[in-house]
């Protein structure tokens, strides 16, 4: 893959029920040119499991998991495994 236009990052923590929500919204732009990039920051719940699966659909889409450590530290985790020339953040819900 080509180095994409955008990396959009997201820290995700316990949302597994609602993380395909984004992720949908998210793959259903007509902009195509990004990379999503799913950062676990030690979710105690099945919430790893799920952006596994979603990872699978999309090769645009990266898991990354780490312990618990809030969702700034999440985001760096996120910013440093970003390859795109612009950095968008979202929340998971």
């Amino acid at each position: 893959m080509a180095t994409p236009l955008l990396s959009i990052v997201i820290p995700v923590w316990n949302a597994g029920d609602g993380i395909r929500r984004i992720v949908s919204a998210i793959l259903t732009q007509s902009f195509d040119d990004f990379e999503l990039i799913l950062v676990d920051d030690g979710s105690t719940d099945d919430t790893l499991s799920v952006l596994r699966a979603i990872e699978r659909t999309d090769k645009r889409i990266k898991v990354y998991a780490k312990p618990n450590g809030g969702p700034s530290s999440a985001r760096n985790v996120g910013l440093e495994k970003s390859t795109g020339t612009y950095i968008q953040f979202y929340d998971s819900d």
